[in-house]
């Protein structure tokens, strides 16, 4: 697996959080929504902010693969089986790989880009709508968020689909 994808990938969230969460886009509305100001933003610690940003984004890239590549979960399908097994079922996948391109289907940009959206709203939307509800939280506050992260995952699925090579 071409590791060194995953720590590239990890630096989308900062990229479109960067932009997204600026105050000519969303960034003024986010503030309104949360009740910060640019002073209390300001008065945190942006290394440790950032740095915890940047790792968490890891965890997130290297999760992500197995909701938007269809074929990563082959390999952990067949770790049960034997040696002896297992050799002659990674042949049989290979001879399908070569007649139909099993392990190349659905490998594209715009694939991942939509599986990355639709865990985005409904995954991480449903775990974000169950917080603000506990916090009170009026619906924009989630809306704002989903829409960070639809664009998100989209954006890091759709590199992952294209770009991993599975091993």
């Amino acid at each position: 697996m071409n590791w060194w994808l995953i720590p590239l990938v990890a630096l989308i969230p900062l990229a479109v959080g960067a932009i997204y969460y600026n105050e000519r886009v969303v960034g003024g509305i986010w503030m309104r929504a949360t009740g910060l100001d640019a002073d209390k933003l300001r008065s945190g610690n942006m290394l440790v902010i950032f740095g915890m940003t940047y790792l968490f984004s890891i965890l997130v890239a290297l999760i992500l693969p197995s909701m938007v590549i269809h074929q990563s979960g082959i390999d952990s399908l067949l770790a049960h089986v034997g040696d002896e097994v297992g050799a002659e079922v990674f042949a049989a996948l290979d001879t399908l790989d070569q007649e139909y391109g099993i392990m190349s289907l659905h490998r594209t940009f715009g694939h991942g880009f939509f599986h990355g959206v639709l865990v985005a709203i409904v995954f991480v939307g449903s775990l974000l709508a169950i917080n603000a509800l506990f916090e009170r939280r009026r619906w924009n506050y989630v809306l704002i968020h989903v829409g960070y992260w639809a664009i998100t995952l989209g954006l890091m699925g759709g590199v992952l689909c294209q770009f991993l090579v599975l091993s």
